[in-house]
């Protein structure tokens, strides 16, 4: 009897134990946790003045062989990874000197071959770069564009959050075209036209299917310039001046001079 008081003992240790775990915490020691390789390519150009920084799960990642941690305009990596079980991979990209958290990106194991892809500029971030197709010439000598405006009322704050179109025109007044369906979220359809010289063309934002300016009483114009066998990716800018106030709307950043599109 006294030899089966320990065993007994111990039992009855295990069991109180068992009862008073919850599942979740009774699951690692029971659960088939499998573990997956991962790979996250990373592409993108930062115009901003301070360098950035990519941390995995709150861990500063190292960019290059020279083992920094920081970069400025063009960043190209394949970081690789293990997933455990379901745990989910938290990527956020953040301003080295401040330290803001300017994105953030979650992966899993459902997809363990991904990309994270983004064009950062001062109030400005476009994602999944990879993603944008270019439009595809239909003969030569045509110039052809697709359009983003991702701050769109960002300093004019004119109340129309609707779609824009751009109504294409020469210096002299001839209409080369109108591009409908511009947006925040995504780049509009194509839109393409004979080259010809002087190669300066203006493109009036209305709103969609209208002829009526996006902002109230104020005719918006944006000045841009036509390049021969060339389709471009280009993003819209709201600016402001001095005081803060809008100004206009540039049509100078082009994705294409930054990344390769397939």
């Amino acid at each position: 009897m006294k030899n089966l008081l320990p065993g007994l003992f111990i039992f009855t240790i295990l069991v109180t134990l068992v009862i008073s775990c919850s599942p979740d915490e009774l699951v690692p020691f029971y659960s088939d946790q499998t573990n997956q390789p991962g790979k996250v390519t990373i592409s993108g150009y930062s115009v901003l003045n301070d360098s950035l920084q990519i941390s995995v799960n709150d861990k500063i990642i190292e960019i290059n062989k020279d083992k920094k941690t920081a970069f400025v305009k063009k960043i190209e990596k394949d970081y690789d990874f293990v997933y455990f079980g379901s745990q989910e991979k938290t990527f956020s990209i953040i301003n080295k000197t401040t330290k803001e958290v300017l994105h953030t990106y979650h992966f899993n194991a459902q997809k363990v071959k991904d990309t994270l892809s983004f064009f950062a500029k001062d109030n400005l971030w476009i994602d999944n770069i990879s993603r944008i197709k270019t439009g595809v010439l239909s003969k030569p000598g045509n110039s052809g564009y697709r359009f983003i405006f991702p701050n769109q009322n960002v300093y004019s704050k004119s109340g129309y959050t609707g779609n824009i179109d751009g109504i294409i025109r020469k210096i002299n007044g001839q209409v080369l075209g109108t591009v409908e369906n511009i947006n925040k979220e995504k780049f509009s359809p194509f839109i393409e036209f004979p080259f010809s010289s002087p190669p300066t063309i203006l493109m009036e934002l209305v709103k969609h299917g209208t002829t009526e300016s996006y902002i109230p009483g104020q005719k918006v114009t944006v000045i841009m310039t036509m390049t021969i066998n060339k389709s471009k990716l280009i993003v819209l800018e709201e600016k402001r001046d001095a005081n803060g106030a809008f100004s206009g709307v540039d049509g100078i950043l082009n994705l294409t001079d930054y990344f390769v599109f397939k």
